[in-house]
């Protein structure tokens, strides 16, 4: 049964002025993997995958129906990916959390529908 979804979308734009702005930024929103993932990367795929895993932790906070830095930290949250590139989150919630991630050349979109793991 699914108990909840969220969605949200983010400019590129705008997660490029932040980071020049505030530099431990990435620090903050990303686990120690993500940031390694993240360090590896270049130019603006940096960029994507930073706000695709903002975009999808701000999609599970909604989800969940609480705010991030009151019930739920960035840091709860950890998207990797499967051996084929899919990607999922984990998190101190007991649901399955199904999660998608897109980018543009100008956004990031994630969304997530969690489901009850019991029948």
């Amino acid at each position: 049964m699914i108990v909840g979804t969220g969605i949200d979308m983010i400019e590129l734009k705008r997660i490029k002025q932040v980071v020049s702005h505030q530099p431990r930024f990435t620090e903050r929103v990303l686990t120690p993997f993500e940031q390694k993932r993240f360090s590896s990367l270049n130019g603006n795929r940096r960029f994507e995958y930073l706000a695709g895993r903002f975009a999808a932790k701000e999609a599970m906070a909604k989800a969940l129906g609480v705010g991030i830095g009151a019930e739920l930290s960035w840091q709860d949250m950890e998207i990797k990916s499967d051996e084929k590139g899919k990607p999922f989150l984990t998190s101190p919630y007991p649901y399955l959390c199904h999660l998608s991630i897109s980018h543009t050349k100008e956004y990031a979109i994630a969304q997530v529908v969690l489901e009850s793991s019991s029948s």
